[in-house]
């Protein structure tokens, strides 16, 4: 689905299509957006942690989101102007971090055709290194976002720390616990399987890694309001 009316489902407080700038020096919590976009970077630089790992913008770069993406950001000293744009709401896997050669003619398309800024965007972006791996949280939150995501104890253990030393340091940068992450990319990894293939729910289940078909809808319907059987419907799109 990408049309005007799918665009207009766009339900997050963000500026779309118009160039915004981001409170300097701001840590922003945690939060949630329904509607897949991206964020081109103008000006300034900014830190975002989340689905994909730690991630730093700059101008020229682009940060991409899938649909029921979470992150924290935050934001450079210097002055920091971005334009966000919504993506076509479907399952395909974005990369997590791009550039575009010319981020000024995307904003003065969005202009006069905000189709138009998307849709070239799209075609014209060059995938970039993704997250930054170096730190403990960082190397944990690759593991969790792997189908066969770890125990975070066992995790912890083999990596010459405790349990609570590693959550504790987990929570501080993601600002959500290594469990409550597992979970959240669990399900939108079933999502983007359901709506994405014809396998059955209940082998999808398996693959994701749930005890049965009962907890892989639960988790689906908490993370997108809607039941994987509607989605499987198209009654969600």
């Amino acid at each position: 689905m990408f049309a005007l009316v799918a665009l207009a489902r766009q339900n997050d407080a963000m500026q779309l299509f118009k160039p915004s700038v981001l409170p300097a020096s701001t840590d922003i919590a945690r939060h949630h957006h329904r509607e897949p976009y991206a964020t081109l970077v103008l000006a300034g630089a900014y830190e975002e942690t989340g689905d994909s790992g730690r991630l730093s913008a700059r101008a020229g770069e682009i940060l991409m989101h899938g649909p029921f993406s979470a992150h924290r950001d935050r934001i450079s000293a210097a002055r920091t102007v971005v334009i966000d744009l919504p993506l076509p709401f479907d399952a395909r896997e974005w990369p997590a971090r791009a550039y575009v050669a010319d981020p000024d003619r995307i904003v003065r398309l969005a202009e006069r055709d905000p189709m138009g800024a998307v849709t070239e965007m799209i075609a014209g972006f060059t995938p970039a290194c993704a997250a930054e791996e170096e730190e403990l949280p960082d190397q944990l939150s690759v593991a969790l976002r792997r189908s066969a995501a770890p125990r975070i104890g066992e995790w912890a253990a083999a990596h010459g720390r405790s349990r609570e030393h590693v959550s504790r340091s987990f929570e501080r940068l993601y600002g959500v616990s290594p469990a409550a992450y597992r979970a959240d990319c669990q399900a939108k990894r079933a999502w983007r399987m359901i709506v994405a293939g014809d396998d059955s729910l209940a082998g999808i289940a398996v693959e994701a890694g749930y005890a049965d078909q009962a907890h892989m809808t639960r988790a689906v319907t908490k993370l997108t309001g809607v039941s994987p059987r509607r989605w499987r419907r198209g009654a969600a799109c």
